[in-house]
């Protein structure tokens, strides 16, 4: 989508047909604008999309026990403590699919075991 902006304003700056007083300059001074707002809001949308976002905790709740999840921001994972299952978020999209969920509750019994020993 920038680009497309980026080609329009381009081609009518470089257009012999656009003067000053021509009609499209309105219109390619806020393609210019909506440019820069996208260019801008692009480095923040990538940077928030490293993470998942809290606030969907309120309504996201385990489909298979219908518990609330803790979102764990290490793992970047939204964990299940009754069940032991950890759902991932893959790019601040929680992918709620209880086959691609891995089981905590072996690996963190392993744990232990390894520790007595």
């Amino acid at each position: 989508m920038q680009n497309v902006y980026r080609k329009l304003v381009l081609n009518a700056i470089r257009s012999q047909t656009t003067s000053i007083h021509s009609p499209f300059v309105p219109a390619v001074r806020k393609l210019q604008c909506s440019a820069t707002i996208l260019s801008a809001g692009a480095v923040k949308d990538n940077e928030q999309n490293n993470g998942f976002d809290a606030s969907l905790l309120e309504y996201l709740v385990c489909p298979l026990s219908k518990k609330p999840l803790r979102y764990e921001a290490l793992t970047n994972e939204l964990i299940n403590e009754e069940l032991g299952i950890a759902y991932p978020v893959v790019d601040g999209i929680p992918n709620m699919i209880p086959q691609d969920a891995r089981m905590i509750r072996k690996q963190e019994q392993t744990r232990k075991d390894n520790a007595e020993d």
